[in-house]
Parts: structure tokens; sequence; C-alpha cells
């Protein structure tokens, strides 16, 4: 038996039916980790604008700690990713923006975790459609050429007839799931992808926020010339005693 015969035979033993409840499962992953996302980004969101306002308020008072307490209350990703930042403040802004672009990294490989798995699926659930209209259409022509002949050519003809559309009706429901399955897949993946970025974007306004404050502070401050170190004031006793 040859290859070709081998997987002929595979294809007539099991026909489309496997392919639809491969298709059913998928559907099935697509709206559990969908939900899944949703419910994750639900939620890390915030109100933005009111968490920029108080975050506004603390940096124009100097109060670097207290704005971190502030963002820190907030499980949101854009006041996590602030709030990691503003812990460099010591350290100038460039460092602020290096820890939280750091922040936006980590961030957005939590939050597009999965999200793979629906564009794939979207993308190959009408292949996977498509190659159950193959394995209907072989189970039709195979029908179509075990058609008795002995039986006289009108009922031969009605019995293949009767085969025929029965294995292209099989196949084309295989096709219709298939396309079924991806384009709520599609449209899932491009609503969450579409979050992701609204939540890394909120993130994008507080860090800005931030960083403006610091850049200002940073400027105010008076620069320290090369080579110089700073010592403590000595206590007032202690001159009157050396000088006595």
């Amino acid at each position: 038996m040859t290859p070709v015969e081998m997987m002929q035979n595979l294809f007539l033993r099991s026909g489309a039916t496997w392919v639809l409840w491969a298709l059913f499962a998928l559907s099935l992953a697509v709206l559990v980790v969908a939900l899944e996302r949703w419910l994750l980004y639900r939620s890390v969101a915030i109100d933005l604008r009111a968490v920029a306002e108080r975050l506004d308020a603390r940096l124009s008072r100097g109060e670097v700690a207290g704005a971190i307490e502030e963002l820190s209350r907030s499980r949101g990703v854009a006041a996590s990713i602030a709030a990691f930042g503003l812990r460099l403040a010591e350290r100038g802004p460039e460092a602020v923006d290096k820890a939280m672009q750091s922040a936006v990294a980590l961030e957005r490989q939590r939050l597009e975790k999965r999200l793979a798995f629906l564009g794939t699926v979207g993308a190959n659930a009408p292949f996977v459609g498509l190659f159950g209209t193959v394995v209907g259409i072989i189970h039709a022509f195979e029908e179509l050429g075990h058609a008795a002949p002995g039986h006289g050519a009108a009922a031969a003809s009605q019995v293949a007839s009767q085969a025929v559309m029965s294995s292209i009706a099989e196949a084309l429901v295989a096709t219709a799931v298939g396309i079924l399955v991806a384009l709520p897949a599609i449209a899932l993946y491009n609503y969450l992808q579409r979050r992701v970025q609204e939540l890394l974007g909120g993130a994008e306004v507080l860090s800005n926020l931030a960083l403006a404050y610091l850049v200002e502070r940073h400027a105010a401050a008076p620069p320290v010339p090369p080579g110089t170190t700073t010592t403590r004031p000595m206590p007032a006793a202690t001159l009157a005693r050396d000088a006595g």
C-alpha cells in the first residue's frame, strides 16, 4: 500500500467530524482566554485623570516619597510603573526614565500573555476548516467511485448523487465553522491588543508627568564642581573649643 493510499484510508475512516470537534475546542479556548485577559485588564485599569491630579499635587510640593506612596495604593499598571521609576528619583531623571522603560517592558509581557494564541487561532481556523472540506471532498469522490453500476444506471446515479451531496454538505459545514471560529478570535485579539495599548499609554502619561518635575528639580539644584567633596558643618561648640 502506497503512502497516498494509507492517507486516503485514514481520511475516509476518520471523516471530517474530528475537524469539527477540534474547531469547537478551539472556540471554547478562545472564549476562556479572552475572558481571563479581559478580567485582568479590568482589574488593573484606573481613573487616570484622578491619579494624575493626585500625583501632580504631590510632586508640586516636592513630596517624592508621598507620590510613591500615593501610587502604591493603586493596583493599576500605570501607577505601578510610575512608582517603580520614582524610587530612583535621587539618581536623576535619566535613571528614572530607564527604570520606567524597564517596568513597561515587564508589564507588556504580562499583559500580552496568551494573546498570541488568539491571533494564531484567528489566522489558522479557516485553514483547519478547509482541511475538513478537503477530507469531505475525498470522501465524496470515494463514494462516487463505489457507486454500484450493476443496480442500473438510474439507481447508481441516485446513490452516487446522495453520497456526494452528503459528503459535500459535511465539507461545507467544516468550512463554515472554521470561519465562524476565526472571526471572533480576530475581533477579540484586536480588542484586547487595544486595551493593552490603552493601559501602557496611561503609564506614559504618569511617567512623563513625573519626569517633568524631576527634570525641573534636577535643573534647579546647584551644580557641584568636579573633584569637590561636601563636608558637614562643625557644631558651634566645637568651633568655640578649638578657638579657645
